[in-house]
């Protein structure tokens, strides 16, 4: 994503959505906010019941905010029906009519609109170039794959040229290699149609993969907002860090801090310059985590940690060292395997841990 000012394409402002009443009341959304820009790829991400497809739902109108208010494009559409938004909704099922042709199936919504048969036809033809699918537009759903019936219900909904397309966690019916595949194809479609898409995944490789932005969700709340970089270089919260792929949390002490930066003694008794949250109170004790591709294996005696191999684990691209640290818990590192090289350590060998400059990042919690 550029760094130029985008308008913003939906809004929800202080946004709840409460199920049930009394002692059955469950709170699925809690005083969430949020921007989400135009020609954006903006997903959603948490563990199921985090409250990420109930924003989806309040954003296509099937829900209603029970506090707050839902804006497309500047205008407030919180209690409007879905048909009266320029919002269309890619599910899991893909929901495709069975019995009609992949064309019938990419036109069907136009009829259903009253556009003239000259515009369906074009917009169809072109729906079907668009997801290169032009050898199959008389082939019925039924008849063909998964993957090409994903690809139908994007060209269904994207015909109507929406403001936002809406895709509840589509790939999740797809094989490993298709799913990725279609990471590729759906990023591609972004960007080439220039609709803003709004994707719900609790897929973290999907997310990190196709996202100009990320909100992080759970419990309801958004924990964080940022380009994928910064959920994972950069996260704010503890859930965040350990949410998002695979990483070490270290107790340290808060040495002495110069604007966004703080000097962290670590409880090995180095200190090391480490990243601070925006809006984090002043601490003494604090978390901070370091990415185990961001530490390097030294000699022992060297580094900011110390302690002992305890397992090797070979996974072709890179391996992974678990050391125990010598003043407790277990520290991973991801090195990068070089081709025909050895294993230059071995298990039960005392190494040291060396960071990266400005590796660390000290946790708001």
């Amino acid at each position: 994503m550029d760094g130029s000012v985008r308008d913003i394409a939906v809004e929800a402002e202080n946004v709840s959505k409460i199920f049930g009443s009394g002692s059955d009341e469950v709170r699925a959304l809690d005083d969430v906010s949020v921007g989400i820009q135009d020609n954006e790829f903006f997903t959603l991400l948490g563990p199921s019941g985090c409250g990420k497809t109930t924003l989806l739902r309040l954003i296509a109108g099937f829900d209603h905010p029970t506090k707050g208010s839902i804006r497309l494009a500047g205008q407030d559409i919180s209690y409007l029906p879905p048909y009266r938004r320029s919002v269309n909704t890619v599910f899991q099922n893909y929901a495709l009519f069975p019995h009609m042709t992949v064309a019938q199936n990419i036109g069907f919504g136009l009829e259903m609109q009253g556009r003239s048969r000259a515009e369906v036809r074009e917009t169809v033809g072109n729906m079907l170039a668009l997801v290169r699918m032009e050898a199959l537009a008389n082939r019925r759903t039924s008849q063909i794959s998964g993957g090409q019936q994903q690809r139908v219900a994007l060209a269904r909904a994207l015909a109507p040229r929406p403001k936002v397309l809406l895709l509840d966690e589509p790939l999740s019916a797809l094989d490993y290699k298709l799913r990725k595949d279609m990471q590729i194809e759906l990023k591609r479609l972004q960007h080439e149609t220039g609709i803003t898409f709004v994707f719900v995944t609790h897929d973290q490789e999907e997310a990190l993969t196709m996202s100009d932005r990320i909100a992080v969700m759970s419990s309801g709340k958004i924990l964080q907002v940022g380009s994928p970089r910064d959920i994972y270089d950069r996260p704010s919260e503890r859930f965040v860090a350990d949410f998002i792929g695979d990483t070490n949390f270290l107790e340290a002490e808060v040495a002495g801090k110069e604007g966004a930066t703080a000097r962290i003694r670590l409880a090995s008794g180095v200190e090391v310059e480490a990243d601070l949250p925006s809006g984090m109170a002043d601490a003494r004790q604090v978390t901070v985590v370091i990415r185990p591709e961001h530490a390097a294996l030294a000699p022992a005696g060297q580094g900011e940690l110390q302690g002992r191999i305890a397992n090797i684990v070979y996974f072709g691209t890179d391996t992974h060292y678990h050391v125990d640290l010598d003043t407790g818990g277990q520290f991973t590192l991801r090195l990068q395997n070089p081709r025909g090289g050895r294993e230059l350590h071995g298990e039960g060998e005392p190494v040291g841990i060396a960071f990266e400059p400005g590796a660390l990042q000290v946790l708001r919690d």
